[in-house]
């Protein structure tokens, strides 16, 4: 069974931050673990600093956005956290994923909650992206709430989100063997029902017909379904699908409306992902529920 004692949620304050720290919020509760509330004070963006006549200046320069990060984040927790919970309020001083992924590590953080906000093709390529590197060199799943998540920003009730559907995406590889681990104990921990999606993608058949390569893809779905254990009764589920991966996912995301979906990630460059394309990236964009990013 998944063991998650410790959350970390990253903060910008962003419309993106209240729907991933409501996700982060829900999954702390319900695992009873601790959440850190994190927020990074980037020193780059701000160029007033550079007008400091001293190093004292510019230490007090620092101190005061450190002061007012505090601030801020304890007044977003407060007005997007019921009474019950009491997160841990974090603020340091630095590049935001280096930060992030240097406290996650120090912490031994067991899941990152981050959204995403949207960037594609050459203006991530351009401007990067925290949530992205994260991601990919993380040592934790990271859990990706994209821009059209179905949990609004503005739903107030603060409730504990269940997950009910989890899909799990497989391609078959050595990256998506961990995400599965995640997708099982998730759905034993939730009593959810698992669906094991594949996509065939009709124009890299190198031999054989649709026809064989659609029942080869329901064979390996079917071993990859773990043996049961004899406390529950597991529902799950296996479909193949043909076309291109990332639409074949999105639109069943779209059709089921799973809650959370459950994906291995190649640890590639940013310049590879922009260039050729990546599917898990494709589905954290255009989604509409959390994607739970597991890097092998």
């Amino acid at each position: 069974m998944l063991k998650i004692e410790l959350v970390v949620c990253p903060i910008d304050f962003s419309d993106i931050s209240i729907r991933a720290y409501r996700h982060a919020l829900s999954l702390a509760e319900h695992y009873q673990a601790k959440l850190v509330v994190l927020h990074i004070v980037e020193e780059w963006r701000h160029p007033s600093a550079s007008w400091a006549a001293s190093a004292a200046d510019l230490n007090a320069f620092y101190e005061e956005l450190s002061a007012n990060g505090r601030q801020r984040l304890g007044e977003f927790v407060k007005s997007h956290t019921h009474d019950e919970s009491q997160p841990e309020l974090v603020v340091e001083r630095g590049t935001a994923p280096d930060q992030i992924l240097s406290f996650a590590r120090a912490r031994k953080a067991d899941v990152i909650v981050m959204g995403t906000h949207g960037q594609r093709g050459f203006d991530r390529l351009v401007l990067g992206s925290t949530t992205d590197r994260v991601m990919r060199t993380a040592r934790c799943p990271v859990m990706v709430v994209p821009p059209q998540d179905s949990m609004a920003a503005g739903d107030e009730s603060h409730s504990v989100r269940r997950l009910s559907r989890i899909l799990f995406c497989a391609d078959f590889s050595d990256n998506s063997a961990a995400a599965l681990d995640y997708a099982v104990s998730a759905a034993d921990e939730y009593d959810a029902e698992l669906t094991l999606l594949h996509v065939v993608e009709h124009g890299l058949l190198l031999h054989g017909n649709l026809e064989d390569a659609t029942a080869r893809a329901a064979e390996q779905l079917n071993r990859l379904i773990p043996a049961e254990p004899t406390h529950t009764t597991r529902k799950i589920k296996t479909i193949v699908r043909v076309g291109k991966p990332y639409q074949e996912l999105i639109q069943y995301a779209l059709e089921e409306r799973p809650d959370m979906v459950s994906m291995g990630i190649r640890g590639r460059g940013t310049l590879d992902v922009a260039v050729f394309g990546s599917t898990t990236y494709r589905v954290m964009q255009l989604g509409s529920c959390p994607v739970l990013v597991v890097n092998a």
